[in-house]
Formats: C-alpha cells, sequence, structure tokens
C-alpha cells in the first residue's frame, strides 16, 4: 500500500487509479466504476447510457479509461457519442474512440490497452435487418472479451433457403447468438440443425399482439429445441454470456 500511495505522492498514479486498485472501484459525480469486473468475472465493465445525461455518461467513461485502459458504452446516441469524445479528448488526448451508430455502442482504449484474444469463435446471427440493434451490441461485448465474431444477417424463417445457406459457416462456430423478433422462431430452427450451443436473442421488432419482445421471448422459452434465452434486446447480456462460453473453450483448447 505504501508504495502505491508513494506513487500517488509521485503523480505517477491517479487517486482514481489508486481507489480502483484498494477497493475495486473508483468513485465520481457520476457514480461508481467498476474496475474490477473484468479481473472478476471476465466481462468489461460498461456504461449503460439510458437513463444517464451525456455528461453522466462522459465522466464515467474517463473513469473507465483512466482505471482500465479502455471504456464501453452502451446504448449512446450521437449526443452521448459527442460528449464522450469531448471529454476523452480532454483528459486522454491518445485514447482512440470507436462507435457504431446502429448498435449504439462506443469503445475507446489507449494505446498500451491490450485486448483478450481467444481461440474461440461466437456467430451473431440476425432473423431480419432489423434485429441488428441488439445483435450489433452482441458481437460488439463477445468482441471485447477477446472472441472472433462472425455476423450472419438477415436468414430469417421466412424463407428458410437464406439459414439452410448459412449452416456450413454457423456449424463452425463455438456458439451462437441468434437474435429475432416477431415470433422467435429462428433460434429454434437453428438448434435443430447444429451441434452448436445457441443463445437466443428476443428483439422487439414486430407490431400486433405481443409484438414488442414477448411473442419471440415466449416462443425461444417455449422452443422444443435445446437452447438458452436474454431478455428482450438484452443484447450486451447475450455478448457476454457468449464470451464467457468462448473464454471456457480458449481454456480448453489451451490446455488450461
Amino acid at each position: 500500500m505504501r508504495e502505491l500511495l508513494e506513487a500517488v505522492a509521485a503523480g505517477d498514479v491517479s487517486p482514481a487509479e489508486a481507489e480502483a486498485e484498494l477497493a475495486g472501484y473508483a468513485t465520481g459525480d457520476a457514480g461508481r466504476f467498476d474496475a474490477a469486473r473484468t479481473t472478476r468475472s471476465g466481462v468489461p465493465e460498461a456504461v449503460l447510457a439510458a437513463g444517464k445525461t451525456p455528461s453522466e455518461v462522459a465522466a464515467l467513461a474517463s473513469t473507465s479509461v483512466e482505471t482500465t485502459g479502455r471504456a464501453v458504452v452502451t446504448r449512446a446516441d450521437d449526443a452521448v457519442e459527442d460528449a464522450v469524445r469531448d471529454v476523452l479528448a480532454a483528459d486522454h488526448p491518445d485514447a482512440t474512440v470507436d462507435a457504431d451508430g446502429r448498435s449504439g455502442v462506443v469503445v475507446a482504449t489507449t494505446p498500451g490497452f491490450e485486448r483478450p484474444d481467444l481461440d474461440a469463435a461466437v456467430g451473431v446471427v440476425t432473423a431480419g435487418t432489423s434485429d441488428a440493434v441488439p445483435a450489433g451490441e452482441a458481437a460488439a461485448i463477445a468482441r471485447e472479451m477477446g472472441a472472433t465474431v462472425e455476423r450472419v444477417d438477415d436468414v430469417g424463417v421466412a424463407s428458410l433457403a437464406r439459414v439452410v445457406d448459412s449452416l456450413e459457416l454457423l456449424r463452425h462456430q463455438d456458439v451462437l447468438v441468434v437474435a429475432a423478433g416477431r415470433e422467435g422462431a429462428l433460434p429454434t430452427v437453428l438448434a435443430g440443425l447444429v451441434d452448436v450451443p445457441i443463445i437466443g436473442l428476443p428483439v422487439s421488432t414486430g407490431y400486433g399482439h405481443a409484438g414488442e419482445g414477448e411473442a419471440a421471448l415466449s416462443g425461444m422459452i417455449q422452443s422444443c429445441t435445446a437452447l438458452s434465452v436474454v431478455n428482450v434486446d438484452a443484447g450486451f447480456t447475450a455478448g457476454a454470456q457468449a464470451g464467457l462460453i468462448a473464454r471456457r473453450i480458449d481454456a480448453a483448447r489451451a490446455g488450461r
């Protein structure tokens, strides 16, 4: 501890970094950032933008970069992305910021940050183009956890020829995240065709009776094939689950 305090006094370590090392989290005006989550659970801590002001999100993203070398922001709109870029340009000018406007994921990293590199592949599949938002979130999280991510889009059950044409690629993945709205049939169909663990991601695309993802969620839960299911639009959770499976597969292949 003395060495850490001396490093703070010398200006080599910031108070936020020291707090994160001692307590596992860093506290700021916008809240507490769980800087130890990746080490503890293998899943990166993300800043959920929904329900926060752009300035709060940007402050937490800055703390994330300061304490871990990376920030992951989810459900970000243009105002949030702009705020994150502005604050990081001032606080961490050497950080690189990448944003996917479609999925609402913003990732910032310092030059010295090294992502995990897993010997495992995650396939992220969408039934339709409308399912791309939560699917993109899942893909981003699995990628940040170190998995190789393969996207297969717009292969829903309205035309089974599309998914049949993709079966060879899908069978070579280690785990699949399958996003579908409407009645949520695609994960069930795929689970009967491939020997790969499937995580069903119900999406709030649709209309009419139970059209906000409820029908998709119910259909996946009631599937007669073997699959796991996350909540409606829970792309982060689906990506994290896929990433954890990928970590175990990587460890097994490495003989660890």
